[in-house]
């Protein structure tokens, strides 16, 4: 087998096809230490169904110039007349120390049909530099902080915009809960004050306000209802009158009938012992406060309606 690959080798023709070709990657005046080159070589007038094999490229000069790319062929110039190509082949080195370089021959074995030849390509020398420092010049400095670039007024638009945004949608809902707000309040002023009256007390019904522990807030709910009425209907600045004063106020008020004048005073006076004096009235009391509070509010609107002047009607 040996002596059969022989006879091969011997019978090859050897075809000097130019030098190869070195083509810088980083456009420069000259090669850098770490800078990536291309060599290779460019074949013309290839024609169709020629096989190529390539050199096996090693590492030259002790790994100082390592493959980055393996090989890669191109073709251009197809011409399908005459079915040829223009064949570029081609690695990429990346030299890591400074010094002159001869790099090797490229040897292309080529088969066209029955013809078996090796293109030679002449190696070409690289220089690769490193970049010169002035040592009596330089000056060791300290590592800079990243660059902080101020913000541009396109960059800072949409969290302005945002910001507008949000504060309006704030600004509509103040103004919504604040309108709200007062509707409520102008739907309270105009509805009549016995009505208010009367709902509000319907609110205290029911045995689980006489416990204790809750009657004061009870007798407390009841009465500021009635004062709140006893404004609106007679004049009086009930809110800010003790018991005495208000009684004393109603004495003259011919709308009050003397049943509700003497029992509703009776509620404000054991209601002034409930919250003032700790005073626990009994359930029997209890189940009559609400009873007599709607009863009052009841019968001086009934009089107020009586007394208003009826329309004539034609």
């Amino acid at each position: 087998m040996k002596i059969l690959s022989i006879i091969l080798i011997a019978l090859l023709e050897l075809v000097p096809k130019g030098p190869a070709f070195l083509n810088q990657l980083q456009k420069r005046d000259s090669i850098l230490v770490a800078d990536q080159v291309e060599y290779g070589f460019v074949l013309d007038t290839v024609h169709a169904f020629t096989v190529f094999k390539m050199p096996e490229f090693k590492d030259a000069d002790n790994e100082a110039i390592p493959i980055v790319r393996g090989w890669q062929l191109d073709t251009t110039n197809i011409s399908l007349r005459n079915m040829t190509f223009t064949l570029k082949g081609s690695i990429i080195l990346a030299p890591f120390e400074e010094g002159t370089y001869n790099l090797p021959d490229l040897h292309i074995l080529r088969a066209a049909g029955t013809q078996v030849d090796t293109l030679v390509f002449e190696g070409v020398q690289m220089e690769v530099k490193s970049m010169p420092v002035d040592t009596s010049t330089f000056v060791p400095h300290d590592i800079k902080a990243q660059i902080r670039y101020p913000l541009t007024f396109s960059e800072l638009l949409p969290w302005i915009g945002g910001g507008l945004l949000l504060a309006g949608a704030v600004a509509a809902l103040v103004w919504w809960l604040r309108r709200r707000h007062r509707e409520k309040e102008e739907e309270k002023r105009r509805e009549p004050a016995h009505i208010t009256a009367l709902r509000n007390l319907d609110k205290f019904r029911g045995n689980k306000f006489w416990a204790p522990d809750k009657q004061k807030g009870f007798y407390s709910g009841v009465t500021d209802t009635l004062k709140t009425y006893m404004e609106a209907r007679f004049g009086v600045d009930a809110p800010e009158m003790t018991t005495a004063e208000l009684f004393d106020a109603l004495k003259s008020e011919k709308d009050i009938t003397p049943e509700d004048y003497g029992d509703t005073k009776e509620l404000f006076e054991i209601a002034d012992f409930v919250k003032f004096a700790k005073h626990s009235a009994p359930d029997d009391y209890n189940a009559k406060v609400v009873p007599v509070a709607v009863r009052f509010v009841t019968d001086t609107y009934q009089t107020a309606l009586e007394e208003e002047p009826k329309e004539d009607v034609l």
